[in-house]
């Protein structure tokens, strides 16, 4: 039997170090649901890519490096072919890609007698621009959800996922943001999914208790959404480093208070309040609070606020100077602005000068609403930025 390098008391949490190529044929039991990780194939190792004339190295090791496509099926059908085995007849498989890498798993899936269920669009709302100027910039990513062509009662959790949507049925399109600051406190991962993501996934298709398996564990995003879920879960990974650091996070929801902290956190709410962030200086905001008007110049992205997902959802607008001396209020109307030419705001009293066109948004400044807690508004350029932010970042909601 093989000896794990971490396990929990309750044996719902359990990592093995070691190749996973090996380790797959060693792992005893049937799982539920199997959600893999696998390299992209997108470091060009000494290779760089040429940005606006500068060139920048893009690698994340000999484990993602760029390889043909004989050697990408190779490698993927090396690890699906053990995990078929160890997925129960009525289980599933999800597997995250981009187009490097995600059409020879769906061919391997073919090969192997699996059927896909859906493709999952991971559509993030704040992605970092593509290392390149020669292509649209990546905003998304993709996940297979997969069962044997013969399965006809996979599980689908239909009403728990309705309910995660705000009472409507779940599209294939998921805007979820990529891992935030608050799920890397014990350390990164190059590669680290945002448990929302993988809460969304293992509801969908598993139920209490049932097992979960992970050959590309990093660090073990999957067994954290998992266990806070009541699901059990084995990853592996070769790396000490990063099996290190899942124990690290595992270690850290044991404590209760860390639990429902970090579960609430994921349970993402579709429905979730943002707040409008804006910096103006102290006289300009002294103007904004007697009116009742807070304006953001158009046309120019260095100070516009950016019309994004969860925009819709905007009820507060937060002023504050340089990261300093903030006021909330309540939006007089939800998540809607009016386009102003600089002579109405001058109408007003106030002196635009950087556009001649200008999104307002009114507020009712007769109730200025204290809050319990203020995040760091300081961040180097971004502190001029006109930004959404969920309410709960300001409010201890639960």
């Amino acid at each position: 039997m093989m000896k794990p390098y971490y396990c929990t008391t309750k044996n719902d949490f359990t990592l093995y170090q070691g190749d996973t190529f090996n380790l797959l044929h060693q792992i005893e039991g049937s799982f539920d649901m199997i959600f893999a990780d696998p390299p992209y194939f997108l470091s060009t190792g000494n290779g760089k890519v040429n940005v606006n004339g500068q060139y920048i190295k893009f690698d994340k090791g000999l484990w993602d490096r760029v390889r043909s496509r004989d050697e990408k099926d190779s490698f993927n059908r090396k690890w699906l072919e053990p995990c078929a085995r160890l997925l129960k007849k009525n289980g599933t498989i999800w597997i995250c890609g981009t187009y490097h890498n995600i059409f020879s798993v769906e061919k391997c899936l073919d090969e192997l007698g699996f059927k896909i269920i859906n493709m999952i669009v991971w559509q993030k709302p704040d992605p970092p621009l593509t290392l390149s100027d020669k292509r649209f910039n990546f905003s998304a990513e993709y996940l297979i959800w997969a069962t044997r062509r013969a399965c006809k009662d996979y599980t689908f959790n239909i009403e728990a996922l309705t309910k995660i949507n705000g009472g409507i049925q779940m599209p294939d399109v998921w805007k979820l943001s990529a891992a935030s600051t608050w799920e890397k406190t014990h350390g990164k991962h190059p590669t680290q999914k945002p448990l929302r993501l993988l809460y969304r996934a293992i509801t969908a298709s598993t139920n209490i208790g049932d097992r979960i398996l992970d050959p590309f564990a990093g660090s073990s995003t999957t067994g954290i959404a998992a266990n806070l879920i009541g699901r059990q879960y084995v990853g592996i990974d070769d790396s000490k480093e990063y099996l290190n650091l899942s124990i690290k996070r595992r270690e850290y929801i044991e404590d209760k208070a860390h639990f429902f902290d970090i579960k609430h956190r994921m349970e993402e709410d579709p429905e979730q309040v943002m707040v409008l962030v804006n910096h103006a200086r102290y006289e300009l905001k002294t103007k904004m609070l007697e009116t009742g008007i807070c304006y953001i110049r158009i046309g120019d992205s260095k100070g516009s606020v950016l019309v994004t997902y969860g925009f819709e959802r905007m009820q507060y607008v937060l002023l504050h100077t340089n990261g300093e001396d903030c006021h909330l209020f309540r939006l007089k109307s939800r998540g809607t602005f009016n386009i102003w030419p600089k002579e109405t705001l001058e109408s007003f009293g106030f002196h635009p000068e950087h556009s001649p066109y200008y999104a307002v948004f009114h507020f009712d400044n007769t109730y200025e609403i204290s809050f319990p807690k203020t995040p760091n508004l300081k961040d180097k350029i971004n502190t001029y930025r006109a930004r959404i932010r969920p309410l709960e970042d300001f409010f201890d909601i639960g």
